[in-house]
Parts: C-alpha cells; sequence; structure tokens
C-alpha cells in the first residue's frame, strides 16, 4: 500500500503541537476547499487535508500513526512509495469514536488510513441526559481495528486480545496504555464485521452508563486460503496426469481434510466449487479449489527420460496454440 505523510502534508514538523496543526489545517483548507478555490485539483487537495487532519488533530490516532511512521522510515520508505508493514502492524490501537455509517460521504479515506485506524468513524456518541435532577451523559464509545485467522471465523471461541490507547500523561504528552480483554469470536464473523463488547468504552458521567467498544473484524492474509465475503478460496495443486486423467485426492481446507474427485480434462485456473463449505452463516458461503499444475522435476537421467517419451508421444502438441477452451 502506499505510505501516507501527513505532516507533509499539512506542512508542519513532526513535533508541531495540536494547536500548530489545527492552524495549519484552516490555513490550506481556505486555499483549497472546493467551494472558493480555484485549484484544478482542489477537490482531491482537500481529501488529502481532510484524511491528514484527521489523522493528526486526533492525540490517539496520531500517537499510532507515528509509531507506524517509525516502522516506514526503518524500511527507507517516504510518501508515496510502497509500504511494507509487519504483521500486526496496526492491530489493538484503541480510539475514541463509534464506526460510522458505511455511505457517508466524509468516511473516502485512502486504504492506507482505513488500514491503520479502520473504516471511518462518527466520532463521539455520547448523549446526555437528566437523572435524578443531576446531568449525566454515557460514555463515549470506543473502536479498534483486530486481525483474525480465517480458522477463527469457521470456529469461533474466545481469545484474549490486548488494546493500546493514547491518554494525556505528564506535561500533556501523549502516553500508551494498554489493557486485555478476553473476547468471544463468532462463528462465522467475516471481513469488516463489527464486534460491539457493551460497557467497554469511556465510563459515563454520573449515572449513565459506559459507552461501548466496537471491534472491526480484518482476515489475516494466509498463504493457504483466501476469503471473499463468505466464500472462501483456496489452490488445488495437482500433477498433469492427474489434472488430465482425473484423481481423487485429499484437500486441507479451513473446515477440515475432504476428498476431492478431480474431473478428467481439467485445466490450470478451474475452479471446483464445494457447496456450504465456506464460512459458516445460516447461509454458509462455499468453497471453491483452484487448480494450479505443478510439474515434476526432470534432473535424472529416468526423468529426462520420462519427459522425451511424453513429447515422442504427442507430436503434434504444441502449448502456444489455443483451440477452444
Amino acid at each position: 500500500m502506499e505510505f501516507k505523510d501527513y505532516y507533509d502534508t499539512l506542512g508542519v514538523a513532526k513535533a508541531a503541537s495540536q494547536d500548530e496543526i489545527k492552524k495549519a489545517y484552516r490555513k490550506l483548507a481556505r486555499k483549497y476547499h472546493p467551494d472558493v478555490s480555484k485549484e484544478a485539483d482542489a477537490s482531491a487537495r482537500m481529501a488529502q487535508l481532510n484524511e491528514a487532519n484527521a489523522a493528526l488533530s486526533d492525540p490517539e490516532k496520531r500517537a499510532a500513526y507515528d509509531a507506524v511512521s517509525a516502522q516506514a522510515a526503518a524500511q527507507g520508505t517516504r510518501a508515496g512509495g510502497e509500504f511494507r508493514p509487519p504483521p500486526g502492524w496496526a492491530d489493538g490501537y484503541e480510539f475514541s469514536g463509534g464506526p460510522a455509517r458505511a455511505n457517508r460521504a466524509d468516511a473516502d479515506h485512502s486504504d492506507f488510513f482505513e488500514a491503520l485506524f479502520g473504516r471511518a468513524q462518527r466520532g463521539s456518541s455520547a448523549r446526555g441526559f437528566e437523572r435524578g435532577g443531576t446531568a449525566a451523559q454515557r460514555g463515549e464509545d470506543h473502536h479498534a481495528k483486530i486481525e483474525l485467522d480465517l480458522q477463527d471465523a469457521y470456529d469461533g471461541g474466545t481469545r484474549t486480545l490486548s488494546l493500546r490507547a493514547a491518554r494525556p500523561g505528564p506535561e500533556g504528552r501523549m502516553v500508551s496504555e494498554e489493557r486485555t480483554l478476553e473476547v468471544k469470536i463468532p462463528k462465522g464473523v467475516r471481513e469488516g464485521q463489527l464486534i460491539r463488547l457493551t460497557g467497554q468504552g469511556t465510563p459515563g458521567f454520573g449515572d449513565a452508563p459506559a459507552g461501548d467498544l466496537f471491534l472491526e473484524v480484518h482476515l489475516r492474509p494466509d498463504k493457504r486460503w483466501r476469503a471473499d465475503g463468505r466464500d472462501v478460496y483456496l489452490p488445488l495443486k495437482l500433477a498433469p496426469w492427474e489434472a488430465a486423467l482425473g484423481a481423487s485426492v485429499e484437500v486441507t481446507t479451513p473446515a477440515g481434510t475432504v476428498e476431492v474427485t478431480v474431473p478428467a480434462h481439467s485445466r490450470a485456473g478451474r475452479k471446483l466449487r464445494l457447496k456450504g463449505r465456506g464460512i459458516p452463516s445460516a447461509t454458509p458461503g462455499d468453497l471453491y479449489l483452484e487448480i494450479e499444475l505443478m510439474l515434476p522435476p526432470s534432473e535424472s537421467d529416468s526423468a529426462r527420460s520420462a519427459w522425451t517419451a511424453l513429447a515422442s508421444a504427442f507430436p503434434e502438441f504444441n502449448p502456444r496454440e489455443t483451440k477452444g477452451d
């Protein structure tokens, strides 16, 4: 993904105060706001400014971004460069504010922003009300992005999660605070789903209840398989003769080992569908096996002789000609 230098976007130093960030944003917003700007790229620049301000004006998000920026600097990555973060780079940061509606206009942020902070947030959800003549206010909701294995989506269960939140420390500087939670992962959880933990947000004021914590689920990349909605895809590696003649093979899937019948004349790229073996739910997804052909080695004399005999058996075969499917 493309690394974003939010400090450079706003034209401020990394040590800038919150007040300096606010002033820089307001100055640039007056210049590039589409309603008043005559710049050709005003809309795009304004979107960049809004994203940078969203990251740096919130002390919690800024602390998380600074940690990620340090990782990027260690890799020699600059703004606009390809950033390959280490595993779990953005896991477990906890921010104030509940989840936003997916169709909000101000929720259009870059992949980099959403990878770090989760989907755009709507901010505070605290609500004031009167109880017994005393003003009370519900605590603010929090959100965090967590990564789970695809196996968790199949099995569910309880997981121990560590969340890091920034809070004002001595002299007003932000310090990191960590807490550990036991979280029940529902069977069938999918990419982007929100798990709500009631009462795990900011404590309420007076007799009002605490806010909630929303965990936004992301499935950890796995070379063995990938998910698309509730459907799951995994490669099925076959020898040329298995694909040509058909075979019965054992395949390891997130749901366990299954016996699969490979039809004769199967080609690379063909998908074999196992209905209902995707991510579980009332209407479960499907499992798709994507055929890949693997060639045996040809280092030994006997192997080379076998390949030569195969070539002799198909003298008119030309793999660079396309005839039908």
